[in-house]
């Protein structure tokens, strides 16, 4: 049976208790203040509704993630990298990148990225939670992607790109900093094509659940205005 969120307490469900179908659904309900957005990815859990529908959180099992320092970067990608054609820059313009990512899709009508959701994700930006990644061309911004910082686990949340390579630069980028910061996973939530390239892989929600205890309360080096 699906739980409903109370208003007035942050407290989540056991991720044990998540369906199978949909995979990972957890809960419903609640709202998207920071202080309830924080306490769902140190659980386990994050967003994911369309706009009209309620607040749908989910904790799919395997989960998909990447370790820094096993990232694959292709040969042609790597080229691309040396070369600099793209400025990638930190936390530059947090709200173009969610308003790019929450843009149409060649694959999708909708989006999931609600006006709510830009706006509770541009807050945990104020509070140096959430952060974002921009590729540039020249003064224009071509790609980019957010996500959340807590401890030594990355959260990503989504990317988009207008021209070719543009996202596949500043998630590269992004994760070879990572690596750097002494982050030891990145959370990509379900697998994709694009994100498999790179390495991701898909590990349970029992291990993913053992990275949250080892890592959310360990400090980082991350450096996003340098």
């Amino acid at each position: 049976m699906l739980t409903w969120l109370q208003r007035d307490s942050l407290e989540f469900p056991p991720l044990g208790r998540a369906m199978r179908e949909p995979n990972g659904l957890l809960a419903a309900g609640g709202d998207l203040s920071p202080e309830r957005l924080i306490q769902a990815y140190r659980h386990g859990c994050f967003p994911w509704y369309q706009d009209g529908q309620p607040i749908l959180w989910w904790s799919p099992d395997p989960r998909t993630v990447l370790q820094p320092q096993e990232i694959h970067i292709s040969r042609s990608l790597s080229k691309l990298l040396r070369q600099g054609r793209f400025r990638v820059t930190f936390d530059q313009a947090f709200q173009s990148v969610i308003e790019g990512c929450a843009g149409p899709r060649n694959y999708t009508d909708g989006t999931w990225i609600t006006p709510a959701m830009q706006a509770a994700y541009t807050e945990l930006h104020r509070r140096n939670v959430a952060h974002s990644v921009e590729v540039w061309k020249d003064d224009e911004l071509v790609g980019g992607l957010y996500g959340l910082a807590i401890g030594k686990l990355f959260f990503g949340e989504s990317m988009f790109s207008r021209t070719d390579n543009a996202s596949k630069v500043g998630f590269a980028t992004l994760v070879q900093h990572l690596n750097q910061w002494g982050f030891v996973l990145i959370d990509c939530q379900m697998p994709t094509q694009h994100l498999q390239s790179f390495g991701a892989r898909t590990i349970s929600r029992e291990k993913f659940t053992r990275y949250l205890q080892l890592y959310l309360d360990q400090p980082n080096a991350a450096d996003w205005i340098a």
